[in-house]
């Protein structure tokens, strides 16, 4: 018998011709094609992905301005490492240019333009060689060729460098894809591109291999994660692409082991650093348990280059114990599982309680000395950060407060100067460091609107942007103390305001219209429009 033809639109089970009912859709799945709706309409959909990819190709090309921005960097960074100065060495970072071809690089990756990788990849390969030359002819005609704190911060890389760099190139690429350039101060802060170069080109220089090495893989880490992460960036806000999907997946788990490629040794470089540091408490436990806890260890000094760990350390005791080195090292080697070498210098001061004292003593005179070197190295770092002569920066020790108002620099905004302070300031953290910007523009206030739910009208809210715009104004006035004025429509004024009042400033307001819009923010002096 003739079975009867099946609809088009009644699709036949494979048994019998019954009628399939539809699958329901779970709540899971109804969720998840909801994400994917708003994704695709709100966030992708209001992306100009001709503007930023015409913007990030521009800023790519090979330049005079390029090399010279580069060089001026370098130079900045390999004296500030010469010098140990944090604050110089921020300030190389904001001026290297390295962020662009790094972006570049990730973000023709995603799109499959290889003609803008390899303009992007020309870029960088021959900045970071200009860089790495530039500076070690610095460090060849300079008289300090040392190895400071600041070099040897930069050779040694470990996971956490690499988190750093994924997050501050999640926050780059979002501040690039979506316009909000004032980010990249922090960004170009948090990754630090430039002072490992610099530190490379102090290794060529000083033919320290170490040195060389370490920093390399420093930079080699934050560049790979700067540009895999924009890779994905890119992808995940629907940049179009000339890929495969086949090409497409590879792409995702090449990026996926390189990741998993660089985490292994900075991972093992993460867990020696930890136990060295384990080590060293413990170094000084069995110091202090070798004399009954009678004497006070002053220093202490562990090496762990050679094969054997090297202990040298001073102690303050009542009495001189002479087999404390075997012991010393006998209890320590057994605690480490590792031979060590013990070297104790043991300074006589008396009874255990003239001991006491005296340690007591040393250690008050020690701690005031190393408050008034503090003091004395913030004065010297906030007088570089801000451009003004050390005598200009006012130190309070008792307070731990100091203050400095900077010069204006071509260029810098006021979220930089923000950016800046913060950034020294979390340096410092039982120090109050305040930096007196000059007056510059502050950025408008912005809105946006949020659809209410079921039938709730939609409302007016503060953008991300707008919040940034008002903490920053708060920020600035509180520095400055000069008054602040907001003009613009009036529900727009109303709301702006009722969010300064979280910081308890009172402002000056001109309505113009109503509704809502962006909202000015202007000095009450008329200075620094």
């Amino acid at each position: 018998m003739q079975s009867e033809p099946t609809s088009p639109d009644r699709p036949a089970s494979a048994a019998g011709g019954a009628i399939a009912s539809p699958q329901p859709e779970t709540g899971f799945r109804r969720v998840l094609r909801s994400f994917r709706e708003w994704w695709g309409h709100d966030v992708t959909g209001t992306v100009d992905q001709i503007a930023v990819i015409e913007k990030r190709r521009s800023e790519c090309q090979l330049s005079a301005r390029y090399l010279l921005m580069v060089s001026m960097s370098a130079g900045i960074a390999i004296l500030g490492l010469l010098l140990s100065s944090p604050a110089v060495v921020i300030g190389a970072m904001l001026l290297s240019p390295l962020m662009d071809p790094i972006m570049g690089v990730g973000f023709a990756l995603a799109t499959g333009d290889f003609k803008w990788l390899r303009q992007s990849a020309k870029s960088l390969a021959i900045g970071t060689l200009f860089a790495i030359v530039f500076c070690a002819l610095i460090v060849m005609f300079s008289p300090l060729q040392t190895v400071t704190s600041e070099i040897a911060a930069r050779t040694r890389p470990n996971l956490f460098d690499l988190a750093v760099a994924f997050f501050s190139a999640v926050a780059g690429a979002y501040a690039m894809i979506r316009g909000r350039e004032g980010t990249i101060v922090g960004v170009a802060i948090a990754t630090a591109l430039m002072p490992p170069l610099a530190v490379v080109g102090f290794g060529l220089a000083t033919l320290n291999g170490t040195v060389f090495w370490g920093s390399l893989f420093l930079f080699v880490t934050n560049l790979t994660a700067i540009a895999l992460t924009a890779t994905a960036m890119a992808r995940i806000y629907g940049f179009s692409t000339s890929l495969s999907e086949k090409q497409t997946q590879w792409q995702a788990i090449l990026i996926f082991a390189a990741f998993v490629a660089l985490a292994i040794p900075l991972f093992l470089s993460l867990r020696q650093i930890v136990w060295e540091s384990q080590a060293t408490r413990q170094a000084n436990s069995v110091v202090e348990d070798v004399f009954n806890g009678r004497a006070t260890v002053s220093q202490l000094e562990p090496s762990f280059e050679a094969e054997t760990m090297q202990v040298a350390a001073t102690v303050l005791t009542p009495e001189i114990i002479g087999d404390a080195e075997t012991r010393a090292a006998n209890l320590l080697t057994r605690r480490l599982g590792r031979p060590v070498d013990v070297s104790i210098t043991q300074l006589r001061v008396g009874t255990s309680a003239q001991a006491r004292e005296e340690a007591q003593l040393a250690a008050a005179r020690r701690q005031e000395a190393e408050a008034a070197a503090q003091a004395q190295n913030i004065a010297e770092e906030l007088s570089l950060l801000a451009g003004v002569p050390i005598e200009e920066v006012t130190v309070d020790r008792e307070r731990r407060r100091a203050l400095v108002t900077a010069r204006p620099l071509d260029g810098a905004t006021m979220a930089a100067y923000a950016e800046l302070e913060r950034r020294i300031d979390a340096t410092k953290p039982e120090w109050d460091i305040r930096l007196t910007p000059p007056l510059r523009a502050l950025p408008p206030i912005t809105f946006e609107q949020v659809e209410g739910e079921g039938d709730a009208p939609a409302t007016w809210e503060l953008s991300a942007q707008g919040r940034n715009a008002v903490e920053l104004a708060a920020w600035a006035q509180s520095r400055v103390g000069i008054p602040i004025t907001i003009s613009g429509p009036s529900d727009a004024v109303a709301a702006a305001r009722n969010a300064f009042t979280f910081y308890n400033l009172a402002i000056a307001a001109e309505e113009r219209g109503s509704g809502y819009g962006p909202v000015n923010v202007t000095w009450a002096s008329g200075e620094g429009e």
